[in-house]
């Protein structure tokens, strides 16, 4: 076995078999701890509750909460802006945890996060970020808000692969911000929404009384951390978090990111729900390829790659603080790869 390094970030490969070394043991237990609750569906929407009994790790305030509280600023990097960086004071005396793909609205242009972080107390901390709204490089306002969404989890797993890429290639959490564009704008069409800014948030604002429909079909349970969402039979993702009380603060704009796909896709006939796939779907995590890295915050960003699946988690103090995977097809991963050799440089 040798073990290779790339700036922030080791990987282990197994030169005998050619693959990447299995999943480390604190993700692993985890994984096997994980419960499920009793399935809750909807048209073509199944949500699995994700329970786990054990320790909930360090305390920290969610983005929603740092906000609210006054405790924490976003800003552009300089005054000139810098697309792909933002700048963040964290005044809290506890850290402050923002999730992949969670949205911030205002400044010169709305983005979203590349990877999960657990920003430091007391700290000012430059995240990585990818524009959901091409059409705009203006002040709106001198610091972001949180817009209320989470991007929609095929959106998600779109840049969680190119930022892995970008890990692979040392040039840190970058996302492709083209590829980003161009699903946006895909969905955009979808959901038969004109935005004069190519807003990503204009879509979801668009679309509310829809997603707001289905929550009505699907109700947290007590101590649930996390869930599983299928669509049309097949699983869509997952995300978990360390704390239930976290999870409750993110569960509507988590399980709308899902709804969000769902409701632009047609329902198909005969292809029901069920747990095997499920239960199957955390199997293949279980022996996906890994990969780890130094996080932006605290902890260690772990990214997951598997035939039919991608991921990342972020690990701190023996602790799972947030995992996010998603299932993508081999057409979707070969585009993926056409489109990275025609575009090799990540654009900004």
């Amino acid at each position: 076995m040798t073990i290779e390094s790339c700036g922030n970030g080791d990987y282990n490969v197994n030169q005998k078999e050619g693959r990447r070394e299995r999943m480390n043991t604190i993700m692993k237990e985890y994984m096997e701890k994980i419960s499920f609750g009793d399935m809750q569906v909807h048209d073509h929407v199944a949500v699995i509750p994700l329970m786990m009994t054990n320790g909930i790790g360090p305390e920290y305030f969610t983005l929603k909460e740092a906000l609210a509280s006054d405790l924490l600023t976003i800003s552009e990097l300089t005054e000139g802006g810098h697309v792909p960086e933002l700048k963040v004071q964290n005044r809290a005396e506890k850290p402050v945890l923002i999730i992949d793909g969670e949205e911030l609205s205002g400044a010169k242009q709305n983005r979203v996060l590349n990877t999960t972080i657990l920003l430091k107390e007391q700290s000012e901390t430059v995240i990585p970020v990818s524009c959901t709204e091409q059409g705009r490089w203006s002040y709106r306002s001198a610091h972001f808000e949180e817009s209320g969404h989470i991007m929609s989890a095929k959106l998600r797993r779109v840049k969680n692969r190119s930022v892995m890429e970008s890990l692979k290639f040392c040039r840190g959490f970058q996302s492709d911000q083209g590829a980003v564009w161009e699903e946006i704008q895909a969905q955009s069409e979808k959901a038969r929404v004109s935005s004069p800014t190519h807003a990503m948030k204009d879509i979801h604002e668009a679309r509310e009384n829809d997603l707001d429909a289905y929550l009505e079909y699907f109700t947290m349970v007590p101590d649930q951390k996390g869930l599983i969402v299928i669509v049309n039979g097949d699983v869509a993702g997952l995300d978990m978090v360390s704390q239930a009380d976290t999870f409750k603060v993110l569960y509507s704009k988590l399980i709308k990111s899902y709804i969000m796909d769902a409701i632009l896709e047609r329902p198909a006939k005969g292809k029901a729900p069920g747990l095997d796939k499920a239960k199957a779907f955390l199997d293949e995590i279980i022996t996906a390829g890994e990969q780890t890295y130094d996080s932006v915050g605290y902890g260690r960003d772990f990214r997951y790659e598997g035939k039919k699946l991608v991921g990342s988690a972020l690990v701190h103090e023996d602790a799972v603080i947030h995992m996010a995977f998603f299932r993508t097809t081999q057409a979707e991963k070969s585009g993926f790869m056409a489109g990275t050799s025609r575009r090799r440089n990540f654009r900004q």
